[in-house]
C-alpha cells in the first residue's frame, strides 16, 4: 500500500504534539499533551525527560487513531525539538540521571562568566557565551551529580538535546543534526563537528556526545515508521514556511519568538548581539546558514497571566481581554523571567511591570504584555537588519500565538511593516514533515514544496510613527529598568 501521510513529532517546552500531514501539506490528524514545567529555584526551569519519551509515544498512537490510519500509512517520520535543552542519561538502562535542564534555565551563569568574554567562541560557534546554550548546562550536570563526570569519560553516559533523547529512546540510534549541534557552543560551524578545543574549555568529554548527521536521511525506524528527519524547532519552521532562499525569514511565536533569516551558504557572523547558525543541512548537500534572533517569554508570559495571576482562564483569552481597552494606558511589562536574550543578552535581567496607577486594569496588563512580544520582536528585526545589510518588506509569521488577530496587528504597527501569516500556522510540525518527506521521496523537491498551495492572512500597519517611537520609547525605558536584579542563591543537589 502506498504511504498516504507523512508524521511531524513536535517537541516543544510545554508540549509534545504528532501531526500527520498529506502530500497537500494539510494537517489529516493531530495529538497534543502537555508535560509539566519544573522549577525548583528561581532561574532554574527542568524538564522529566521519561515524562516528554511517553507523552510524545502517546501522541503518536494518538495521532494514528485519530486518522485512522496504521504506521505502513505514513513514509516517514521527522522531529522538531525545543533547543538548547540538555538530557543526561546511562547508555544501558536509558535512565535519565536528572531532570533535563531546559533553554530557560539560567543556573550556569556562574561557569559562563568563568569561561571569558562574551565573544570568546563566537567565531568558531556563531553564539555568544551564555546560559542559553547547551554545553555549560551539561558541564553543570557532570560536575553536580556525584560520579558523573568520570562515568562520562568512560563512556556509560551519554547527553544530548531532546532530539538525540527522543531518537535514542524511540529509534535506537545516538545521534543529533547540525542545526541542533550549533546550538550547543560544542561545534565548529565550518566543519559540523565537535571541536577539542571547545569541548576541552567547557569541561564536555567528547565520549558522550552524538554523532552529528544531516538534517534528514533515513536514521531508524520509530514503530514500524523511518526516523528521516532532525531539525531544531526554528530551523524547521523556517523550513516549513519555503524560505530557502537567501535573504527569507520568519518569526515563529510559541514559548518564546524566534526570528531567522537564512543567509545561504555563507555564515553571517553578528555584530548586533544576534546568532549565527547552521539553518539546515540536507542529505548529501552543503549546510545552509542562518541569522537568529531569540526572545526568552512571549506565549510564556501569556501562561504566567494564566497560571500565577489568574487573569484568564485559557491562554487564547488573552486577546479579548487586552481588546477591551485601546492600550495599555502606560504599562510596560518586561518578562525577562530568564533574563534577556537577543541582542541584549543580559543574565543579570528580571521581570518588571512599569507605569502602573489605580486606574489600570487587568485589561491593561494583558494589552502590555502583547505589547512587549511586539516591541521586543522589534528589536530583533532592527539589529538583523543591521547584521544582514537588508531590511525586511514584510515579516512572515507562525505559531500558536499568531491565532491572535490582535497581537499581529500590533505587530504590524510596531514594525511598520506588513505581517503575513500562513493558513498553516503550525509551521514547526510542517517543516519536519517536509524534510522527512523529501529524504524518502514523498515529495520530490523543495521546488515541488514552494508549489503546494497556502492560504494568507496579511495586517498592514495603522499606528502613525508618532504612536510607534513612543511605544518603542517606553519599551526601552522599561528594560533598563529590568537590569541588574540578579540574586545568586546556593545551588541544591541537582538530582533532589
Amino acid at each position: 500500500m502506498t504511504a498516504r501521510y507523512v508524521a511531524a513529532l513536535d517537541q516543544g517546552t510545554t508540549s509534545s504534539r504528532c501531526l500527520l500531514f498529506d502530500r497537500a501539506g494539510s494537517v489529516v490528524a493531530v495529538a497534543q499533551q502537555e508535560h509539566r514545567q519544573i522549577t525548583p529555584r528561581p532561574g532554574w526551569v527542568e524538564h522529566d525527560a521519561d515524562e516528554i519519551l511517553q507523552r510524545c509515544r502517546a501522541c503518536m498512537d494518538d495521532a494514528l487513531a485519530a486518522a485512522g490510519a496504521r504506521p505502513g500509512d505514513v513514509a516517514a517520520i521527522g522531529i522538531a525539538n525545543q533547543r538548547e535543552t540538555v538530557v543526561l542519561w546511562e547508555r544501558e538502562s536509558g535512565r535519565p540521571l536528572a531532570n533535563a535542564i531546559v533553554w530557560q534555565d539560567t543556573r550556569s551563569a556562574e561557569r559562563v562568566a568563568g569561561l571569558g568574554h562574551v565573544d570568546r567562541f563566537r567565531e568558531q560557534t556563531g553564539l555568544p557565551l551564555a546560559t542559553y546554550f547547551s554545553g555549560p548546562k551539561l558541564s553543570w550536570l557532570l560536575d553536580s551529580l556525584p560520579g558523573a563526570r568520570s562515568r562520562a569519560e568512560a563512556g556509560e553516559l551519554a547527553a544530548g538535546t531532546i532530539d538525540s533523547w527522543l531518537a535514542c529512546r524511540l529509534a535506537g540510534v545516538h545521534v543529533t543534526d547540525a542545526t541542533n549541534a550549533s546550538r550547543t557552543l560544542l561545534m565548529d560551524l565550518r566543519t559540523l563537528d565537535w571541536d577539542d578545543g571547545l569541548l576541552d574549555a567547557i569541561g564536555v568529554p567528547r565520549p558522550l556526545l552524538a554523532r552529528i548527521v544531516p538534517s534528514n536521511g533515513v536514521l531508524g525506524d520509530v514503530g514500524g515508521v523511518p526516523l528521516a528527519a532532525l531539525l531544531g524547532d526554528q530551523h524547521a519552521a523556517l523550513f516549513g514556511q519555503c524560505c530557502f532562499a537567501s535573504g527569507e525569514a520568519k518569526c515563529t511565536y510559541g514559548t518564546g519568538n524566534f526570528l531567522v533569516l537564512n543567509t545561504g551558504e555563507r555564515a553571517v557572523p553578528s555584530r548586533h548581539g544576534l546568532i549565527t547558525g547552521v539553518a539546515y543541512q540536507l542529505a548529501g548537500e552543503e549546510p545552509v546558514y542562518m541569522l537568529e534572533g531569540s526572545i526568552a517569554v512571549t506565549g510564556a508570559l501569556v501562561q504566567w497571566l494564566r497560571d500565577n495571576l489568574g487573569l484568564i482562564e485559557r491562554a487564547a483569552d488573552v486577546e479579548a481581554l487586552a481588546a477591551a481597552v485601546p492600550d495599555s494606558d502606560g504599562c510596560v511589562i518586561v518578562p525577562a523571567f530568564s533574563g534577556l536574550f537577543a541582542p541584549r543578552w543580559r543574565s543579570d535581567a528580571r521581570g518588571v511591570i512599569c507605569g502602573l496607577t489605580r486606574f489600570h486594569t487587568k485589561a491593561h496588563i494583558a494589552r502590555a504584555a502583547l505589547d512587549a512580544t511586539a516591541y521586543a520582536t522589534r528589536e530583533l528585526v532592527e539589529a538583523m537588519a543591521a547584521d544582514a545589510g537588508v531590511s525586511l518588506r514584510t515579516l512572515r509569521v507562525d505559531g500558536g500565538m499568531t491565532a491572535n488577530d490582535l497581537l499581529m496587528q500590533m505587530q504590524a504597527d510596531a514594525l511598520g511593516l506588513p505581517v503575513v501569516r500562513p493558513s498553516v500556522i503550525e509551521t514547526t510540525a510542517l517543516g519536519a514533515a517536509y524534510a522527512a518527506g523529501l529524504a524518502v521521496g514523498f515529495w520530490q523537491s523543495q521546488d515541488e514544496l514552494r508549489g503546494i498551495a497556502r492560504g494568507e492572512t496579511s495586517w498592514t500597519p495603522r499606528a502613525s510613527e508618532e504612536e510607534r517611537a513612543r511605544g518603542y520609547a517606553a519599551w526601552n525605558a522599561a528594560v533598563e529598568r529590568s537590569l541588574g536584579w540578579i540574586q545568586e542563591p546556593d545551588s541544591p543537589d541537582p538530582g533532589s
